[in-house]
């Protein structure tokens, strides 16, 4: 099978996105397709771990870069720079199926057209990730976004999901009939990060309790929250209530964190931005629990590699994915809300008690591993054949 794979970036860039587009692909390619992934953050093309990557960046000066300076009609411009590229090189040599993100809907104008399937994999939708609307330019480019999103998944000969409760949002974020083929397929940990989580040990129980959070200061992160929650337990060790602490940001410039941020909160973190594969492996060894209160999480990568390196999670039971990766596995404790309060309480006990720490982290460790790269190849190609045969019967 011939598949091309959508991706706004890719390794080595170190998003959350081209991590999962890496795993999707190699794992096609581990199961015998040919995978051509085409990405928009880099010119040229190169074959790496079995995958033609192919750059599609749209160039500067020209009339899609000057297209997508424009105020909802620049949501186009990608769209238009994908369906350039992968039509080229599908007349060349046809491609059976194309797979494309959901989030800012890459594939929009490629939905729906004859002879080539579009799969849509959705992640959370960009409704769900951007701020409240400032100003109208705000509100319309979201209206926009949404629309094209919407338009892509129901135009899709076939859906992704990556756990059931993600599939049940997104069929009612996009009014979606129910009538595609459609499969929960969860995503696998690129084999390094399982090869290093492996090999880590723990860190001793000496002060101060080191604590790590990995992505973005957006309100869907619980991040306002968790510096509420900072400053709380700050002033209770600054009472001598509890042992030191601090916490890394990764993800985090220092330009995104608050210019009121309480002095208790500012002296006890680290905002480190975007850190390459390396460090990321680093910080999780060197941390006793990895803080994770999102609200809605699609899959929460983030929760399955704190697993792997059998970290206790504190999370947010508000978010369907912690409930079913955190909390029914035992592997941390789950705040009641994203508020600072909870969130403070539900991390207290963990700060005080190593055993306690330790006791999580034996259920973190049993709990990592359930997805790999053979089951997300074999259950991708699966769902790919029923979307191929449900285009031909239209």
């Amino acid at each position: 099978m011939r598949t091309a794979l959508l991706a706004w970036d890719y390794p080595p860039s170190p998003s959350g996105l081209s991590t999962a587009a890496r795993e999707i692909a190699e794992s096609l390619a581990e199961a015998g397709a040919e995978v051509t992934v085409f990405t928009l953050d880099r010119t040229g093309g190169k074959r790496v771990g079995g995958v033609a990557v192919v750059g599609a960046a749209i160039p500067q000066g020209s009339a899609l870069a000057r297209l997508r300076l424009l105020g909802s009609a620049g949501h186009l411009a990608a769209p238009l720079a994908f369906r350039r590229a992968v039509l080229a090189a599908h007349r060349r040599a046809p491609f059976d199926v194309v797979e494309a993100t959901n989030w800012y809907a890459p594939a929009a104008l490629l939905a729906g057209r004859r002879g080539l399937p579009l799969v849509t994999r959705s992640s959370t939708p960009a409704a769900f990730t951007r701020d409240p609307p400032g100003t109208l330019r705000d509100f319309l480019d979201g209206r926009t976004a949404d629309a094209l999103e919407r338009r892509q998944a129901r135009g899709s000969a076939g859906l992704i999901a990556n756990t059931a409760a993600h599939g049940a949002v997104i069929a009612q974020a996009y009014g979606l009939s129910g009538r595609q083929p459609a499969a929960v397929i969860g995503l696998s940990l690129p084999p390094e990060v399982a090869a290093g989580a492996a090999g880590a040990g723990y860190p001793a129980a000496d002060e101060p309790v080191r604590l790590l959070f990995v992505g973005r200061a957006e309100a869907r992160k619980g991040f306002a929250e968790l510096l509420a929650a900072l400053a709380i337990l700050g002033a209770e060790q600054e009472a001598g209530a509890l042992p030191a602490f601090r916490l890394d940001l990764v993800g985090v410039p220092p330009a995104d964190l608050p210019a009121d941020l309480p002095e208790a909160a500012a002296t006890r973190l680290r905002a480190r931005g975007r850190i390459d594969a390396a460090a990321l492996a680093a910080a999780y060894a060197q941390a006793h629990a990895v803080l994770a209160p999102s609200r809605y999480e699609s899959f929460g990568l983030v929760y399955q590699e704190a697993l792997a390196y059998g970290r206790p999670v504190v999370a947010c039971a508000e978010d369907a994915s912690a409930r079913a990766f955190v909390g029914e596995t035992g592997a941390g404790p789950l705040a009641k809300a994203a508020t600072g309060p909870d969130l403070a309480d539900a991390l207290r006990p963990l700060l005080r008690d190593p055993a306690l720490r330790l006791a999580y982290r034996s259920r973190a460790l049993a709990a990592a591993g359930r997805f790999g790269r053979a089951s997300l190849g074999r259950e991708t190609l699966a769902l790919y054949g029923r979307a191929i045969q449900a285009a031909q019967s239209r």
